[in-house]
């Protein structure tokens, strides 16, 4: 998304509705509750990934706080971005859930260009998610779905687009406890994915194939599942991961696509019974994904463990269904 730099007026209470939403979750964290978490393929827990989409409709609440250097394009200078976004997704079928996610961005060119920073919300973002396919015994998921950012939902000062993008997508995950014995070490990997098909309302946009991939070590699964080797609080409660997202256009201003930008994010999971804090590194792939390491952090809140009587099962259809048999 290209941005623009004109002078706007701010919207600061948002960031205080945010931190105050997180505050307040994160406080609700430490009250007595029940159930189980979601995101379990067998004994495997999938944890909910910073950079790339999880495979699992089910009922979230994320905040996530980002910070890096764009890339400079022409006519545009470089800038700082900061991004505090809140995703929000509700299961309303077995399998099947609906989300929204907002985002209010800040940006602050390089002093040199003497340009004003600028502030707003980014276009709004609708998903939808239907888990198609899963094999507990192997510990493999596959969803469909998708999301649609609305055009002309977000600030001009940021140069958000007047039209719609929807994009279509496929997501996976597969974990390694299935493996034999002498490789059990191995067993605590996994691996997620996603990949979606960018399709903007309006042809003169351009195309393009957002992918991106996640791989993960879970400590918590080595301790419980492989063998105890003795990990004290809070290593054991630990998922190293590195996520690899990209982009990469396909057609468009007559054809002429560039070249494929992105990012890789190693960091790691703290996992508790009630939520999820996490922390990665963003490093640009190439010049014209960035030219300098950025950081993001993320609080994902458990709340169908907080709160199971309102949320961890479908708003229609009782229980989630039980997974499909193997094929």
């Amino acid at each position: 998304m290209q941005q623009h730099f004109f002078p706007a007026a701010r919207r600061a209470s948002a960031i205080g509705f945010l931190t105050a939403l997180t505050a307040l979750m994160a406080f609700m964290a430490a009250l007595p509750g029940s159930g189980a978490a979601h995101g379990f393929e067998g004994d495997y827990f999938f944890p909910p990934t910073i950079q790339t989409d999880d495979p699992f409709a089910t009922d979230e609440l994320i905040t996530t706080i980002q910070s890096f250097k764009n890339a400079a394009v022409p006519g545009e200078p470089r800038a700082r971005q900061v991004d505090i976004g809140t995703e929000f997704d509700k299961e309303i079928f077995p399998g099947f859930s609906l989300g929204v996610t907002e985002t209010y961005t800040n940006l602050k060119p390089d002093a040199n260009f003497g340009l004003a920073s600028a502030s707003g919300f980014q276009n709004t973002s609708l998903s939808a998610k239907y888990q198609l396919w899963e094999s507990p015994a192997h510990q493999w998921i596959f969803s469909i779905g998708g999301e649609v950012d609305l055009g002309g939902t977000g600030s001009r000062s940021l140069g958000e687009d007047p039209f719609s993008t929807y994009t279509p997508a496929v997501y996976f995950g597969k974990a390694f406890g299935d493996l034999p014995a002498s490789l059990r070490y191995l067993r605590p990997f996994a691996v997620t994915g996603t990949a979606g098909y960018e399709l903007p309302s309006e042809g003169v946009a351009q195309n393009g194939l957002a992918w991106g991939l996640a791989l993960e070590y879970s400590l918590p699964y080595l301790q419980h599942n492989v063998e105890d080797i003795g990990l004290p609080v809070p290593l054991r409660n630990l998922i190293p991961l590195v996520e690899f997202s990209m982009e990469t256009p396909l057609n468009g201003n007559g054809g002429n696509a560039t070249a494929t930008t992105g990012t890789v994010s190693p960091g790691v999971l703290w996992e508790s019974k009630y939520c999820q804090l996490g922390a990665e590194a963003v490093i640009p792939v190439n010049q014209a994904s960035g030219h300098e390491v950025g950081c993001v952090f993320q609080v994902s809140l458990f709340i169908d463990d907080l709160l199971p009587k309102v949320f961890g099962h479908p708003l229609f259809g009782g229980e989630k269904a039980a997974a499909s048999s193997d094929k």
